[in-house]
């Protein structure tokens, strides 16, 4: 299956037509015809910067403390040889060819300020990016000295001033962003700087007291984007510049209006309702100000809640970026699979177990290192449907052949591709902690699929997924290819009260089913609540 998915990406024909530099044009981000162009993009977390909860590193996950606990197990090195591995594999050609054949149209970068290699590998995905026609938008995600309280975000020193408080890293800040325009003041397919990724300070700023009510001014944070807008205004005129408020690109008091004719205003969204309510401050921002508006981070959610919230975006003409395109996990287009030397490492790291030797610990790394290239991650078709296709369609298909013969089995985590209360009906769909907690998780076991389904895993087995915590009333649906007419025997292998209706009948069990050749659909439904679900047997009489 792998080697057919490449062979089809590799078939894609080259579309590497510029369309000019993007622009702003009151609220909408245009090209050069002054066409509006909708950004639909993923973001490459992990990559040139690791955080520790997509590599499931316990405790604090800046990457320089999860680089300094490598070289403690393997040496200088051998880290060296894990990291260029790593940096070789996690992003190439083929993800990019990828996020083109699923129908994304650019990727946001999150850049370290240290950059690994400077300029070299930028360069080469740019180039990547134009041989798709995709745009790239570049992200200073580690400014030097970090610039919010979410050390692993920013790969933030604990124990140092951060940015806000050292002048000499304010100016590293301004000078490397002068630099990376003078690099790129020419590129086309480059779309956008955001110039300071989810700043998240404390400032302490004179502030208003309205009614016992004190608010921010953000002064500290308006300063430096401005002296960095000006410094990228020096040497490039073209490029949009995208700015971010505090508390993760949300709070803009005292930021506002816009100091520049070609600029975007950032926000990002995670583990709240999608309705007009949870987006209206940046609406109500566009049009005071005249500007265009971008989600520049989102996801780590349900299937249900990405679909919610693409629709919501789109319907209101924001565009968008995911948050990432592949970790250690199954809620991304991509999973990167772990093995079990790195799972010591883990264990060792989180005081369960003992240390691995040097030998082990390095195979175990490059394993890891090996595991995050495309042609070895687990795709979930699922994650990308609720993306690309189910905001705006209600129709089901299939997720796997289900083909039946004489004598068959059907996982039950093998039910339709499609919205909740389409392909299925789930009770606890999506994350919403931050706007309704009767709703918070999606699915319980974190396995196979990301929709609101509870799916667990059992380690070492043949039949390894199966669907869980049933509730009262809910359901899924399941297209089916029969081969043969004939009547047959259903079964549903469950420990719960669940039922299978087909052909006007209704059981757990049913015999003699006439069934004609062709495709089917059919719905397994709960009784009841409890029990487990995993599969259902067909057995041709």
């Amino acid at each position: 299956m792998k080697k057919i998915l490449l062979l089809f990406l590799l078939l894609i024909p080259c579309t590497g037509r510029s369309q000019g530099f993007l622009h702003t044009s009151g609220t909408n981000i245009v090209n050069a015809q002054g066409k509006n162009v909708l950004l639909r993009g993923m973001g490459l977390g992990g990559w040139l910067l690791q955080e520790g909860y997509m590599l499931h590193v316990p405790g604090e996950g800046q990457q320089h403390k999860i680089r300094a606990r490598i070289e403690a197990l393997i040496g200088v090195d051998k880290t060296n040889a894990f990291y260029d591995a790593w940096i070789s594999n996690n992003t190439t050609h083929t993800d990019i060819d990828s996020l083109k054949a699923w129908g994304f149209n650019s990727v946001r970068l999150p850049m370290h300020y240290n950059m690994y290699k400077g300029f070299v590998l930028i360069d080469t995905l740019l180039s990547w990016c134009k041989a798709r026609g995709m745009y790239l938008i570049l992200d200073l995600h580690a400014a030097p000295g970090g610039q919010g309280n979410d050390l692993n975000i920013s790969d933030r020193d604990g124990t140092k001033p951060a940015l806000w408080d050292n002048e000499a890293d304010k100016q590293k800040t301004i000078a490397l962003w002068k630099k990376i325009a003078a690099h790129y003041k020419d590129e086309p397919n480059i779309a956008a700087y955001d110039i300071l990724n989810e700043p998240n300070f404390g400032f302490d700023d004179p502030v208003n007291d309205k009614n016992g009510i004190k608010e921010q001014h953000n002064i500290p944070l308006k300063k430096l984007m401005q002296d960095i807008t000006a410094a990228i205004r020096e040497v490039d005129k073209k490029h949009i510049i995208i700015i971010e408020g505090n508390g993760w690109g949300n709070n803009y008091n005292g930021i506002l209006p816009p100091w520049d004719n070609n600029m975007v205003l950032s926000f990002h969204k995670y583990w709240n309702a999608n309705d007009l309510h949870a987006i209206q401050h940046i609406l109500d921002f566009r049009k005071k100000y005249n500007v265009p508006v971008w989600l520049g981070e989102t996801g780590e959610n349900s299937n249900v809640w990405f679909t919610e919230a693409i629709r919501l975006f789109e319907q209101n003409n924001i565009g968008w970026s995911w948050w990432p395109l592949k970790k250690m996990g199954n809620s991304n287009p991509l999973e990167i699979l772990s093995n079990d030397g790195y799972q010591q490492i883990l264990n060792y790291w989180n005081g369960k177990g003992d240390k691995p030797s040097e030998a082990t610990a390095f195979t175990a790394l490059m394993e890891l290192a090996s595991a995050s290239n495309i042609s070895n991650n687990i795709l979930h078709r699922d994650v990308i449907d609720a993306m690309m296709r189910q905001p705006y369609s209600s129709q089901t298909r299939p997720f796997a052949a289900n083909i039946i013969t004489d004598h068959t089995t059907i996982q039950a985590v093998d039910y339709d591709l499609g919205i909740n209360g389409a392909a299925y009906y789930d009770l606890d769909t999506a994350n919403y902690r931050l706007s309704n907690p009767k709703m918070t998780i999606g699915n319980r076991g974190r396995a196979y699929r990301n929709d609101g389904v509870d799916i667990a895993a059992v380690k070492d087995s043949a039949d390894r997924y199966y669907v869980t915590n049933i509730e009262r009333g809910e359901w899924l649906q399941y297209t089916v290819s029969v081969k043969k007419k004939g009547n047959y025997t259903i079964q549903l292998v469950t420990t719960g009260k669940l039922s299978i209706a087909v052909a006007g009948r209704t059981g757990a069990i049913i015999k003699n089913v006439p069934l004609n050749a062709g495709s089917l659909k059919l719905k397994v439904r709960a009784e009841e609540g409890g029990g487990d679900f995993k599969a259902i047997k067909f057995d041709r009489n």
